[in-house]
């Protein structure tokens, strides 16, 4: 495992998944007229940093940028599951005191919905459940995702520290 988390098609198969997710988000809103509101437009950009991760792992997977990019990926999924159980929440629970905002509101170093409107405008309403497959909403998949992703990277994390410190002690003996 430890190789398997250093080479290029480890971080290829991270970063093509993710992508897929978010060409499936963009499926939903254009092939199937579904509006995003403003917690999925975070939830895909927490997808670009899961992305923006995977593609720094496979630009250099066995030096700093890859041992970078693992942090990088964890902290982008577990902000997406964080994103995406408030979201659920907004679902389950409507009412007029529990509600998303209409607009995104990005840092002013970094205002996606302005840059890429066609990815991070928001058009739709949090509370509104569109789609739903096998009971559940869109995002409570997401929820599942975004842990399984985070379990991943936390694993990685682990098995390169493992790997790291045995490298260490067999060059010490």
């Amino acid at each position: 495992m430890y190789a398997f988390s250093r080479s290029r098609f480890a971080w290829a198969l991270l970063t093509a998944g993710a992508a897929l997710l978010l060409l499936i988000a963009l499926f939903f809103q254009y092939v199937q007229g579904y509006h995003p509101c403003v917690m999925c437009v975070y939830q895909r950009a927490a997808l670009v940093g899961v992305i923006l991760a995977g593609l720094l792992g496979w630009l250099a997977p066995q030096g700093m940028p890859g041992n970078l990019a693992l942090p990088g990926w964890l902290a982008a999924s577990a902000k997406g599951y964080l994103l995406a159980e408030e979201h659920v929440g907004y679902q389950l629970n409507p009412s007029p005191f529990n509600q998303c905002s209409s607009f995104a509101e990005f840092p002013a170093w970094a205002p996606l919905d302005r840059w890429m409107p066609a990815l991070f405008h928001p058009t739709g309403d949090c509370a509104d459940v569109d789609w739903s497959w096998l009971g559940w909403s869109m995002p409570q998949w997401l929820m599942g995702i975004f842990a399984l992703l985070a379990g991943l990277a936390a694993f990685f994390i682990v098995v390169r520290l493992v790997g790291a410190l045995r490298r260490g002690v067999r060059r010490e003996a």
